[in-house]
């Protein structure tokens, strides 16, 4: 919904958030995730949450709130809470802020009496923190400090100890320190989202006084827009890859008219600066794994010259996928999508023609198409969107951009050779399958949210649950890396079976998904030849699979089939259940990948 893609108007969102609500329920095409919500707060949080929903049920995440007295965050979250723990949420957010801070320094404090009044808070937030993920094993989103509305020092009262700028500073350090070294710990940031905003009205005392908002009734959509930025990004629903136009858009005039010499970009003029810094902020991304993309109307040489230059920030080696032709943009991006096993809505497309941005939005669904104007602004309209907001980062997303250009190598390998089992023999594939590995736990959480992955029962899951499953003595667990001659794909498929059966000796696939890069190289072969002797191991007779439908995995309709089940159910709905009878008759489906270092 345009109402709810930044830049957005608060106010109408305020006024109009009961008929926005409305709007969105009513698209029947939005298949929302559930998810329960628990909201601690340390302020009134009634519209903070009403917001909240709007901008999660438009990433479509539907979800169902808990939600605290007023300022009862602490007691809520670390005494015995019923309520709480019969809701089981599946994120905790705790909505703290500056005034729940009760004991500042004051000026007759040594540094040792405001270390120790500091280390007492953190205590607090800390004992609080640990128990709620001992207790309810759920993601936990926290909110930093704003800065105090006032100054006692002037200026000093950042650089000294006894200053409560200074104070809410360390205060946040310690905050992020935490973050660093606890998995499923997440920060909002309502320290830069304050400021960005403007202290002065963010938080305007009336508010308080009147209402016990922390933050301006007004900026209250800024604050649950950053939470549901954060909620997205646990749950997969960042987007992966830049789409961008060339003229106008990454460099200014037109290069096939005027030419590469005179397109501005560079440092010559201040409008070819703006073009190059807007330049740097896109490849910035290439470092957390984003995608870049070129979709341009252009003949390609023209298109290759811009980026020849020497004083071109982005170069031709930087972009996945390179169009530049004078096909319709609608058919471009939808064959980038295709080309790199991604789906349409994984895409941010980025153009100054706003003609061109209301074709992709009313023809490729799905796809982010921020409304930018004026180049000097280009750079805080994406940003402050939130498309790639980062929750977890892992050693394959740092790796990104080159497993996708490994891949080019493959196609255009597979396009040498008649036959297919002569290719894969020829990429000299080994496997790596074993059981869940603390290592790979963010890795494996991250695949089940991902939308480009073959997910047989769409489950999802957030890392503590993926903990909580790896630790579970009645569940069997798999991933699998592959690695080829061009190299490392990385974690690519994971299985979760629970053991069940009046005598135990029957798995049930609670999971069982593929990334759509691999699919078809014989790596679904090669779990299913672990996982039947793993379940050897354990006693299993029986695999029981369930295949529920979505318009992502139809592709995978007849996985079950292929690997030797037999269809036993299939609903009005087309969910199906599938059996496999494990005896000694099994033999193994691939021969191709050298597994854990075996033939």
């Amino acid at each position: 919904m345009k109402d709810l893609d930044y830049p957005f108007n608060s106010d109408y969102i305020i006024r109009k958030k009961k008929s926005l609500k409305k709007q969105l329920l009513a698209d029947e095409n939005t298949k929302y995730i559930g998810k329960k919500i628990a909201i601690l707060g340390g302020e009134t949080t009634e519209n903070i949450k009403l917001v909240l929903e709007l901008f999660l049920l438009n990433y479509g995440i539907r979800p169902d709130f808990y939600e605290s007295e007023y300022n009862r965050y602490y007691e809520d979250g670390m005494f015995p809470n019923s309520d709480l723990e019969e809701f089981k949420p599946d994120i905790i957010y705790v909505c703290t802020c500056v005034r729940n801070i009760i004991e500042w320094p004051v000026m007759t404090d040594s540094k040792n009496d405001v270390d120790t009044k500091r280390q007492a808070l953190m205590d607090k937030f800390t004992g609080l923190w640990d128990t709620m993920a001992a207790k309810y094993h759920c993601p936990i989103i926290q909110n930093n400090f704003e800065y105090p509305f006032f100054r006692l020092m002037g200026n000093k009262d950042a650089s000294d100890y006894h200053g409560r700028i200074n104070y809410v500073t360390s205060l946040n350090m310690a905050f992020y320190d935490y973050a660093q070294t606890h998995d499923n710990f997440y920060i909002c940031d309502v320290n830069y989202i304050s400021a960005s905003y403007g202290l002065d009205k963010w938080s305007d005392p009336y508010y308080w006084y009147m209402y016990k908002y922390a933050v301006a009734v007004p900026a209250i959509p800024y604050l649950s827009f950053n939470v549901a930025k954060v909620i997205k990004s646990i749950y997969g629903k960042n987007k992966k890859a830049f789409n961008l136009d060339l003229d106008n858009t990454l460099w200014g005039g037109i290069v096939g008219e005027d030419g590469a010499d005179n397109i501005e970009i560079g440092q010559e003029t201040s409008l070819a600066q703006t073009y190059s810094e807007f330049q740097e902020y896109i490849k910035l991304h290439k470092q957390i794994g984003v995608l870049l993309t070129v979709n341009s109307k252009n003949d390609e040489a023209n298109a290759v010259s811009g980026f020849e230059r020497p004083d071109s920030v982005l170069k031709r080696d930087d972009f996945i996928s390179f169009k530049a032709n004078w096909n319709a943009k609608s058919i471009n991006i939808m064959e980038t999508a295709k080309e790199l096993a991604l789906l349409p809505e994984s895409f941010v497309f980025v153009d100054d023609n706003p003609a061109e941005r209301a074709i992709i939005e009313s023809q490729v669904k799905g796809t982010a198409v921020p409304q930018i104007e004026g180049v000097e602004h280009y750079i805080q309209t994406i940003d402050k969107s939130g498309f790639f907001e980062v929750t977890a980062f892992s050693a394959d997303d740092l790796k990104r951009n080159e497993m996708y250009q490994e891949n080019t190598k493959r196609n255009q390998l597979q396009a040498s050779f008649t036959n297919y089992e002569d290719y894969l023999k020829s990429l000299e594939m080994k496997g790596e399958i074993q059981g869940f590995v603390p290592i790979y736990m963010s890795r494996i959480a991250q695949l089940t949210n991902k939308s480009n992955q073959f997910n047989l029962t769409t489950k999802r899951y957030s890392q503590s649950e993926i903990e909580e499953v790896a630790e579970d003595p009645n569940r069997i667990t798999l991933y699998g890396k592959l690695l080829d001659k061009f190299g490392d794909n990385g974690v690519v498929s994971i299985v979760i079976g629970r053991i069940d059966g009046e005598n135990r000796d029957e798995l049930h696939m609670e999971l069982w998904l593929m990334s759509c890069r691999v699919l078809k190289r014989d790596m679904e072969f090669a779990m299913m030849d672990e996982l039947v002797e793993r379940a050897k191991k354990y006693g299993i007779k029986k695999l029981v699979g369930y295949y529920y439908p979505s318009a992502k995995n139809a592709m995978v309709k007849e996985f079950y089939s292929v690997q030797g089940f037999t269809k036993i159910s299939e609903d009005e709905e087309g969910n199906t259940v599938w059996e496999f009878i494990i005896d000694d008759s099994y033999e193994k489906k691939q021969h191709v990948i050298i597994v854990n270092g075996q033939e």
